[in-house]
């Protein structure tokens, strides 16, 4: 796999497992545009990608405006000459029982998780379909497939870039762009920092099962760089994460009834 010199862009660059990406494709030599609303964050991963070996640029960028993202994809194409994989990982995260969730939670949600996606992706079709060919990998979350209770919005709003990302395999296949999407289950980084919900119970679950899981956002990273290479389109990090993939589609209710126990424990503690 030659990949020294690859273009590559990474929205919610200023860390976590944004940071961890820019490090990996860094230390094989990329040229990297980093995206991100935390300057500071921004800086320091430029900072520590060029160290690894990498070349980069930063811009401020939110995703929920489609101007921003368009004025990236400008900046890619005058800095770099264009764009080999884009990655669309910037995101919050979210908890709350549905009857708790209030409507503005679902529009933060659905805004950056998913439509943030959305507007990433089409932002860079012009440049993807200039130069004939690239990469979509598309951050998701094993809540798309496995749908824990007290995060419908969080589920709902994974659950469509998982389906965008089906979609967008086929429709680009022929135009030579690639798509992959990326289902990772808790690891440690600092997703919380982003939490937006009327749940504080749930925030702190969340943190022990971030704090608990046996691999890091740097561990996720190299799945993600080694099966996006290999063309794998689903990428499912954690090996609990394929194994109840895995038991969903052989008998989903075996997984229902977990959740219903989970569901009835939420209830009990609340």
């Amino acid at each position: 796999m030659q990949t020294t010199g690859q273009r590559v862009v990474i929205t919610g660059a200023g860390s976590g497992l944004g940071r961890e990406l820019a490090l990996r494709y860094a230390r094989e030599g990329a040229r990297l545009a980093l995206a991100d609303i935390n300057d500071a964050g921004l800086e320091e991963t430029r900072r520590l990608a060029t160290a690894a070996g990498g070349w980069a640029f930063t811009q401020r960028c939110d995703v929920r405006d489609f101007s921003q993202l368009a004025a990236l994809e400008q900046s890619c194409e005058e800095r770099m000459q264009g764009v080999d994989v884009l990655i669309n990982n910037a995101g919050i995260a979210s908890g709350g029982m549905f009857w708790d969730l209030s409507l503005e939670d679902w529009d933060s949600q659905i805004c950056i998780n998913l439509m943030g996606v959305v507007k990433g992706c089409k932002a860079f079709m012009p440049v993807f379909m200039k130069q004939g060919g690239g990469r979509i990998i598309n951050i998701a979350s094993m809540a798309a497939i496995i749908q824990t209770p007290g995060m419908s919005n969080y589920n709902v709003a994974k659950a469509g870039v998982v389906a965008l990302s089906e979609s967008l395999l086929v429709e680009l296949q022929p135009l030579g762009i690639k798509v992959n999407v990326v289902c990772p289950s808790f690891f440690q980084t600092n997703l919380l920092e982003s939490y937006h919900g009327p749940d504080s119970k749930a925030r702190d679950d969340m943190a022990k099962l971030l704090q608990n899981s046996p691999i890091s956002a740097a561990d996720v990273a190299d799945t993600i760089y080694r099966e996006s290479e290999a063309d794998q389109f689903m990428i499912l990090p954690h090996e609990r994460g394929r194994l109840a993939a895995e038991q969903k589609r052989a008998d989903p209710q075996v997984i229902y009834e977990e959740m219903f126990k989970l569901a009835a424990k939420r209830l009990q503690g609340s």
